[in-house]
């Protein structure tokens, strides 16, 4: 299925609000993850990097966001407990916190750190009964498969 959304420009600190603005259809958690992810490419890449940013819809109502880079070297790493007065190092957890799941998908030239969410709306929509399990995190209302050097498979 070819995304619904995509959005080629280069990693800078203003087009992370360019970003926020673009995705505001798809809710506040599928903005604030792309916030975190280009903002990423910006620290730990370089700024002006080119990043291409897509969005899908999948299957049970979630959003798929990926963001691409052309660095497959760089790998996100989910830093555990960042202390209160660190002045970075919470994005990925905050990512790790608001997906379903999330992972990274790399390729000759490129890697892609993608996420799925549940948009706002589909999260007030969405029953006990209906709540997604996953070996990883069972019981987790939004588990995350965190599944970082590993290839997804796309549902």
């Amino acid at each position: 299925m070819p995304p619904v959304t995509t959005l080629e420009l280069l990693a800078t600190p203003a087009g992370v609000s360019g970003v926020r603005r673009a995705l505001r259809p798809y809710g506040t958690d599928v903005q604030l993850c792309a916030s975190e992810l280009v903002t990423n490419v910006v620290r730990h890449v370089g700024e002006a990097v080119p990043v291409t940013v897509r969005v899908w819809r999948e299957e049970g109502g979630r959003i798929r966001l990926g963001v691409s880079d052309p660095d497959p070297r760089v790998l996100p790493v989910l830093v555990a407990g960042v202390g209160t007065d660190a002045e970075s190092g919470r994005g990925l957890a905050l990512l790790d916190a608001l997906a379903v799941r999330w992972g990274v998908e790399q390729e000759a030239g490129r890697k892609t750190v993608w996420c799925e969410l549940f948009t706002d709306a589909d999260t007030i929509a969405v029953t006990a009964a209906d709540t997604p399990k996953t070996p990883e995190r069972p019981g987790r209302r939004r588990p995350s498969a965190g599944a970082l050097g590993h290839s997804s498979a796309r549902s």
